[in-house]
């Protein structure tokens, strides 16, 4: 370890320029991934939404469902 002291302060501050870097970028990296998940709960919530909203207007449109009618009786036949 017959280094330059001067030389052992730049590997330093490279190492810690390095280290730096690396934090700055996991963050941006975080808050592209976080934007990215905030984007998709409010486009799921959009269309929930409006899928909602439509199956409630073609409720609303749909004619009210008519009265169920008896079976039919059915006649007896005697063969004989």
């Amino acid at each position: 370890m017959s280094e330059d002291p001067d030389a052992r302060r730049a590997q330093a501050e490279m190492r810690f320029a390095r280290a730096q870097k690396q934090r700055a970028d996991g963050e941006a990296a975080m808050r592209e991934y976080e934007d990215h998940v905030r984007a998709t709960e409010e486009k799921t919530q959009r269309l929930r939404a409006m899928r909602l909203a439509k199956e409630q207007a073609e409720r609303d449109a749909a004619p009210p469902p008519s009265p169920a009618k008896p079976p039919a009786k059915r006649k007896i036949v005697r063969r004989g």
